[in-house]
């Protein structure tokens, strides 16, 4: 079945932070049949993004869809996604992370991106981003080169927030 949900890795898991490997013409039937279940499990969390290196796979590949609840949904598959150009003004907006579950900060980025990336049928594609997107966008893309969205904080801050995450998942696994 291909919406079939997979397993999220969650910190610490050191898979995390690696770095994702660029899709060849050798891996095109697993990232079609990678894609729509990291779908099903993007929209399952639920989230907005998911990155291949969140369930386990190294491969450059990310989903994401921003429509809102009430929205019809829009998703995206890139393969080998690649940012080509940000703009040199910054935005904060807050973050979160499937893999950092219940656990938000603002972060700031760039405001705008380009960025490049292949269809699933092969096709190259170009687009500029901002506003949620761009901070999805980006967000995933930091997950293909082993970042989370908590090393882009102050260290106190990122050393805060992972204890209090370790904290909850200790005690979550306790009350199961």
């Amino acid at each position: 079945m291909t919406d079939e949900k997979l397993p999220i890795l969650l910190v610490p898991d050191k898979r995390l932070r690696l770095k994702a490997r660029p899709v060849g013409p050798a891996d095109q039937d697993a990232v079609r049949a990678l894609a729509p279940r990291m779908l099903a499990t993007m929209y399952a969390a639920p989230g907005i993004g998911l990155a291949a290196p969140q369930i386990g796979s190294d491969l450059r590949l990310i989903v994401v869809d921003v429509a809102g609840k009430e929205e019809t949904p829009a998703p995206m598959v890139l393969v080998n996604p690649e940012i080509t150009a940000a703009s040199t003004q910054t935005d904060i907006r807050e973050e979160g992370c499937l893999s950092l579950p219940g656990q938000y900060a603002d972060v700031e980025r760039p405001a705008r991106i380009k960025l490049r990336w292949l269809e699933l049928d092969g096709t190259k594609r170009e687009m500029e981003a901002d506003g949620l997107l761009g901070v999805c966008l980006q967000h995933e893309i930091d997950h293909l080169n082993g970042v989370l969205f908590v090393d882009h904080l102050s260290a106190l801050k990122r050393n805060m927030m992972l204890r209090k995450l370790a904290k909850d998942l200790k005690s979550r696994t306790r009350d199961d």
